[in-house]
């Protein structure tokens, strides 16, 4: 399903990358899994600069690296990328954005065209022990991140970072629902009729949740996170950590783009109350 290529810490990882946070390893020495592989056909021409979704900037950061940079604050010292769609041009610019922090393994996932489980599927061989597992295009503040360094998921299970602000969701209709009793996780999905809490894409996992996204791609030839992530709370292995205050925000469209701009500044400008999206 995948074929790996490999950076060494002087080709691939972030450009602004905290040199205290980058310079240490964690008593966990947790692995950091982005999936980067998708199209992202909601965003196409948006940028006259790239094709990539991951590579457009936001707020003049490109978000692939913004995601990298939240993952060594997670605690990462290493970094497994998942591509597909645009592989050559993604590496190519990732190995030429020097300094980097943290070694970067991309993996090639030849079935991008189908779920997400696919991608993680593809990154098993380079995943041991405990890791942190995010999107390419999300915005994550560093608390949240911080929350997730400091965070162990239940044995042979996994953690999800949920908010349960939803009022201040952006776009309700796109977000992923998650229904919890306050520890666990109950049912997730898009179309949930009744939830308490958003996805943030955020994961804290062992390798158990692999193990059911496969089981699932064995029975039907395709998987979604959610179908894990559904399967182990099942077993009641599927945790919640509230991200509390911190902000977040997924950018699928131009409209949540421009929202993640605007919510980007309101940060810089230390405006605490802004509005986040799924």
């Amino acid at each position: 399903m995948s074929n790996k290529h490999e950076a060494g810490t002087q080709e691939a990882g972030t450009q602004a990358a905290g040199s205290q946070v980058a310079g240490s390893q964690t008593a966990c020495s947790r692995t950091g899994v982005i999936l980067a592989a998708g199209m992202g056909t909601r965003l196409a021409g948006v940028s006259d600069q790239t094709r990539c979704k991951p590579l457009i900037p936001v707020a003049g950061v490109p978000l692939i690296h913004r995601t990298i940079r939240s993952l060594e604050l997670a605690g990462c010292h290493r970094i497994v990328m998942v591509l597909g769609y645009g592989f050559h041009e993604m590496r190519s610019e990732i190995l030429g954005s020097g300094p980097h922090a943290l070694p970067v393994t991309f993996v090639y996932n030849d079935k991008y065209q189908l779920s997400n489980g696919l991608s993680l599927l593809a990154a098993r061989p380079e995943i041991e022990g405990t890791f942190v597992l995010t999107m390419a295009d999300h915005i994550l503040s560093d608390e949240m991140m911080k929350k997730a360094a400091a965070h162990t998921p239940p044995e042979m299970g996994a953690t999800l970072l949920v908010d349960y602000r939803i009022d201040s969701v952006f776009d309700l209709d796109d977000a992923t629902k998650v229904q919890t009793d306050g520890e666990y996780i109950l049912a997730i999905g898009k179309q949930l009729s009744e939830y308490n809490a958003i996805d943030t894409g955020v994961f804290v996992c062992t390798p158990s949740l692999i193990d059911k996204i496969d089981t699932v791609y064995r029975e039907k030839g395709d998987a979604s996170l959610s179908e894990g992530v559904q399967a182990l709370s099942e077993e009641r292995l599927m945790r919640v950590l509230d991200i509390g205050d911190a902000y977040w925000q997924d950018v699928d469209t131009p409209e949540m783009l421009a929202h993640a701009e605007t919510m980007l500044k309101k940060e810089t400008l230390g405006e605490k109350q802004v509005t986040r999206e799924s």
